[in-house]
């Protein structure tokens, strides 16, 4: 069997429909679980008091942000290449769910940021970075409602896609880049020897497998949605065309 079978609509509604539920409920689960034991049952930090548990929200949200964007770049060069529907409709429906994460993120990082050094927002590269990943994702959005043929659309935000790859990397690694920053480098790495505390850092696992759940539940979901809409359109216009004759 082929991955690209799953390029067919058909069989992609197949699959995503046994999907679905699962990542639906798992998402649930996770973040209910890991959202309680983190808000509820995890201690406050020596410095930052209980200002530290919106940790698990803006670390999981910004990563979904960054990899978000990357799933998008991926869908987007499988359609410059292969040209199969499904995955620039894929990227479409990714967006709009990357675009809240982003928020998401932006506003709990100024939650966070403002009694750790005193102001909601700073220059800081991966900020700034940060900010305009969230201006290329409504420039893509905007972009794919800007044209009514959804080919040459997918053209163009597959092509901004890898434009704004760059500020998706800058923003994964600024701190890295820019050592002046106020940022603070990853909360979780495979190549540190230290992490978060592990009183913090299994509920962070959590809340993180559960957004990563539900960014592929809510993406496949909308990518259904896109299926079926691109169905209704393509039904219309052959009436359209039977009323003409």
């Amino acid at each position: 069997m082929s991955l690209w079978e799953y390029a067919n609509p058909r069989k992609f509604m197949q699959l995503s429909d046994r999907l679905l539920p699962v990542f639906a409920w798992t998402s649930a689960v996770t973040l209910l679980i890991g959202l309680i034991w983190g808000f509820f049952f995890t201690p406050d930090d020596y410095r930052q008091g209980a200002t530290v548990k919106i940790i698990y929200l803006h670390v999981p949200s910004a990563l979904m942000a960054i990899n978000a964007w990357f799933m998008m770049l991926v869908a987007s060069l499988i359609w410059l290449v292969r040209r199969h529907h499904v995955s620039a409709l894929a990227a479409r429906a990714a967006a709009p769910v990357g675009l809240v994460m982003t928020l998401i993120a932006l506003a709990t990082g100024a939650i966070w940021g403002q009694p750790m050094w005193g102001t909601f927002w700073a220059w800081d590269p991966r900020l700034t970075s940060f900010l305009i990943l969230c201006l290329f994702y409504l420039g893509y959005i905007a972009l794919w409602n800007a044209f009514d043929d959804p080919d040459t659309a997918a053209d163009l935000t597959s092509v901004l896609c890898l434009v704004g790859t760059v500020f998706a990397l800058l923003s994964r690694y600024a701190v890295l880049f820019w050592n002046q920053g106020l940022h603070q480098g990853a909360s979780l790495s495979l190549d540190k020897e230290e992490n978060v505390s592990n009183v913090f850092y299994y509920p962070l696992l959590l809340c993180m497998a559960g957004f990563v759940t539900l960014f592929v539940a809510l993406v496949l979901l909308r990518t259904r949605t896109e299926i079926r809409l691109r169905r209704i359109r393509a039904l219309q216009a052959q009436e359209r065309y039977a009323d003409a004759t």
